[in-house]
This record gives C-alpha cells, sequence and structure tokens, in this order.
C-alpha cells in the first residue's frame, strides 16, 4: 500500500491506496490559521506535527499501516518555515494567502532579474518577499534563520529528518530556477540569503529519504520505507487526476481557486501574472491562474448570511443569466491577472430585488468571472485547454460547474465520486518513489457526466463578465 499526507491550509489529509490504487482508508484533522493583523495569515508548524500524528493514529485503526510500501507528500505552497541552525522553528509560518509582504515583494519583481530567472511574479504570497520582511521587520529573527522550508517540507523534516524540498514547490518560492529545476544563487543573494539556507532538491516520484524508526515504531509502519519527494497541492491534485500532458487541465474551487493547464515545455509569461511551474514528474512543467478566494468567498457570504454554503447553493435551481447585481471576490486581495494586494472584495449594483438567491448567485459569478480571467490569461500565453476536470469541494455544486462552463465555453468533467485530490496524488507519488514506475501510475479517473456550456446564456455571461472587468477598475481605488 502506498500512503499520501495533503498538508492543506484548512486541515491535513492522510490516504491510503492498495496496489490497485483504490482507496482503503483516509483520515483528517482540521487545522486553524491565526490573522494577528490585516493583511496577516499563519499558522503553528507545531499543530501540522500534532495533525498528522492525529491522522496516522486514525489510519492506523483501518488498516495495517506495516503495509505501507513509500509515503508521498503534497501542501499548501508558499509558506516560509524559517528554522535555525537546531532546527527550531523560529516564528509562526507565514502562509501563501499573507500580503504583509506586498511592498517587499514589488521592490523585488521591479528588479529584472527575478522574473526572467524564476519565470514568474514576485506575488506578495511567495516565499522569498517574506524573507526580505523579516530581514526588515524582524531582524533579530532574521539572523538566525539557518534553513527556509515550505509547509510540506517542515513535515518531511518531521518524516526522514532531512531537509529536502523538490520542483513544484520549489517553484513558488521566487528562488527557483525554474526552467533549470535548480536553486538560483543570484536569486537568493538578492535576498540576503544562499544556498545554504534552502533545502536539497529532489524531484516528485523521487526518494527524498526514508521513515525514521522511532516513528515507525510509534505507528505501525516500516521504518526507512521512501518519502517522496511530492508535490505542491496543485501539481499532486494534477498527479491525482491524471494531469502530465499539453492540453489536460483542471479547475479547483478551493478554498482559493486554481485553472492548471499542462504544458508541453518551459514557456514563462509573467506578464501575464500566470504562474510557470514545475510540474511534479521529471522534465515537466505546467502554467496555472490562482485566484485567492473561490470558496473562501462563498464561506464568508454563507457567514455573513448566517447559513451555511450548502443551503445557500441547494436552493438556486438551474443555472440563469447573471442578474443586476455584481461580486468582485478580491477578500484579501487578487493573484491572476491582477497581481493587487490591496483590493479588496466589493457588492455592486445592490437593489431591492437583490434577495438571497441573487446575492448567493453572485458571489458564485464573481468567483466564475475571476477563473475567466485566468483563461484569458493563459491563453495569451498561447495555452489551450482541452479538457478540464472539476476539483475541490466546490465542485459539488452543479449550479457553479455549469456557470463556470458556460464562463469558459468549455465542458468540465466532472469525475465519478471518490478521491482524486491531492492527498490521492501524493499517495501515487510515494508509490512512484517506491516501485520506479511514471506516468503509468497515474490514470485519469472514471468520468461520470459532461457539464457542457450553455449556448443560450454565453453571451449573457460574456456581458456580464465585461461589466465584472469595467467594475475591477473602478474599485481599484475605492477599497
Amino acid at each position: 500500500m502506498y500512503l499520501g499526507l495533503d498538508l492543506g491550509t484548512s486541515g491535513l489529509k492522510g490516504l491510503v491506496i492498495d496496489e490497485a490504487g483504490a482507496v482503503v482508508a483516509e483520515a483528517s484533522a482540521p487545522l486553524r490559521l491565526s490573522r494577528p493583523l490585516p493583511g496577516w495569515s499563519e499558522q503553528d508548524p507545531a499543530d501540522w506535527i500534532s495533525a498528522a500524528e492525529g491522522v496516522l493514529r486514525a489510519l492506523s485503526r483501518q488498516v495495517d499501516l506495516g503495509a505501507v510500501a513509500g509515503i508521498g507528500l503534497s501542501g499548501q505552497m508558499h509558506g516560509a518555515t524559517a528554522l535555525d541552525a537546531s532546527d527550531k522553528v523560529l516564528r509562526p509560518c507565514i502562509l501563501w494567502n499573507d500580503t504583509r509582504a506586498h511592498a517587499q515583494a514589488a521592490k523585488l519583481d521591479a528588479d529584472p532579474q527575478f522574473r526572467a530567472i524564476s519565470g514568474n511574479i514576485v506575488f506578495p504570497g511567495f516565499t522569498a518577499p517574506k524573507l526580505v520582511w523579516m530581514a526588515e521587520e524582524e531582524p533579530e529573527l532574521f539572523a538566525q534563520v539557518a534553513r527556509v522550508l515550505l509547509p510540506k517540507d517542515y513535515l518531511r523534516l518531521w518524516l526522514t529528518g532531512s531537509h529536502v524540498a523538490e520542483m513544484s514547490d520549489a517553484a513558488g518560492t521566487s528562488w527557483l530556477d525554474t526552467g533549470a529545476r535548480d536553486w538560483s544563487d543570484d536569486l537568493l543573494a538578492a535576498t540576503g540569503l544562499g544556498r545554504d539556507h534552502m533545502p536539497a532538491l529532489v524531484e516528485g516520484a523521487a526518494a527524498s529519504g526514508g521513515l525514521r524508526a522511532a516513528l515507525a515504531r510509534e505507528f505501525g509502519l516500516r521504518a526507512g520505507i521512501p518519502v517522496a519527494g511530492g508535490a505542491g497541492d496543485n501539481a499532486a491534485t494534477a498527479i491525482g487526476l491524471g494531469i502530465a500532458r499539453g492540453g489536460q487541465g483542471f479547475v479547483s474551487l478551493g478554498t482559493s481557486g486554481v485553472l492548471f493547464a499542462a504544458t508541453d515545455g518551459y514557456a514563462p509569461a509573467p506578464e501575464t501574472a500566470v504562474h510557470s511551474f514545475c510540474h511534479a514528474l521529471p522534465g515537466t512543467w505546467h502554467q496555472m491562474g490562482v485566484i485567492l478566494a473561490a470558496t473562501d468567498a462563498l464561506n464568508w457570504f454563507a457567514g455573513l448570511a448566517g447559513t451555511d454554503p450548502a443551503t445557500l447553493t441547494g436552493t438556486l435551481g438551474t443555472l440563469r443569466a447573471p442578474g443586476h447585481a455584481l461580486f468582485l471576490p478580491y477578500l484579501g486581495g487578487e493573484r491572476t491577472p491582477l497581481n493587487d494586494a490591496t483590493i479588496r472584495a466589493a457588492f455592486l449594483g445592490l437593489e431591492h430585488a437583490t434577495d438571497r438567491d441573487a446575492a448567493t448567485r453572485a458571489v458564485l459569478e464573481g468567483v466564475v468571472f475571476a477563473l475567466r480571467d485566468c483563461r484569458d490569461a493563459l491563453a495569451a500565453t498561447g495555452t489551450r485547454l482541452e479538457t478540464l476536470i472539476a476539483a475541490g469541494g466546490g465542485a459539488r455544486s452543479d449550479y457553479w460547474l455549469a456557470a463556470l462552463a458556460t464562463a469558459l465555453d468549455l465542458p468540465i468533467l466532472v469525475p465519478q465520486a471518490g478521491e482524486y485530490g491531492a492527498a490521492l496524488g501524493a499517495a501515487r507519488l510515494g508509490r512512484m518513489a517506491a516501485t520506479g514506475e511514471g506516468p503509468e501510475a497515474m490514470p485519469l479517473p472514471p468520468i461520470a457526466r459532461e457539464i457542457a456550456p450553455d449556448p443560450a446564456l454565453t453571451d449573457a455571461f460574456s456581458a456580464a463578465h465585461g461589466r465584472y472587468r469595467a467594475a475591477q477598475s473602478a474599485i481599484k481605488d475605492l477599497t
């Protein structure tokens, strides 16, 4: 069997697959984040370890973990986990959705070598500007930094005792030469760091170390089994969905929203605010547009409305044309295509006729239009999507998927009920590390149905998207 651990923002999930690739056990543990100041978002890495311990105990009650032959990891990207020389955590991890380092990010992004080498804009949520912020705002802590790890790689340190990262996650730091798949000494030096501050690099399907004997004894695993390099959460989701070829892609309605496209080569276009990252398999890359609030926006509105998201979306019926109300989902700024950490969300066009259902539709449509912006940005780089698979918790809403298919003018494939996300991708990478297998270990999921665009509503969604784009400009300096 093979074990995948996915360290998300809101929880840690563990999943075990058998030799046939079927899920035989799964467990999860919740995580909380802290927002001590506006724009800040942090977690205590000790909570990740506690969550992992709870998940492993729960899995050990379902199956014999002694049969696990390999472990894979996936996780939230971009987090800055700063360690001293004894591997002590110096401060809470600064997460992907933290925008405190927007000024530092802008300064790094103005240095042409960052886009030229990393292939990406230096976004405020990326790792490098957070360390520059530490150097400026917490110099006594920055002086003690001996190593910087991404969240899942701190979990790896606990599992193996090794400081290791892999390509897909490292590409989101602004320190990686993404084309060469290696740390850039020049980019590190520009942020006051060196290669010795970085973990070693492996490919996602390669072994990064062996499981420590003490943990093996505690949870009934075998000592020394390989822990794969793994992948950042979106690349791991792609592995779970069998997506590695050009033209294949997925749309994820999770806390954030992602439009992911596998590419046949490395073709960065940072001016579009599209992310160009390494994929989890050797010699492969991908592009993605990322919005910071997808289900996060719906959850926020549900809290405001005093109910839960399923209740809000369950009464919407069949897809209809967008109404007068508009919602711009920039609760914590936006990445693609705006690269704006300070813009904030807004409702526009509210009227007496705007009831709860109308406001809910506006929230869903706002996320849809933000993802259409991502599609347009991907298209500007020459990337075309032929197939799109639905992923994430928001994909349980047929209304949301129908709106998305119509706005993107692209059919969306809905997998059969089951687990096809990042935890499965991590388990598959654990299998590859243990067996030496390649893409044959990551088949596409069985498809339950296809949600096609509604040709009667495509013009209405295009017109509403035009209003949405105009509203972006209107609110930019007001929020």
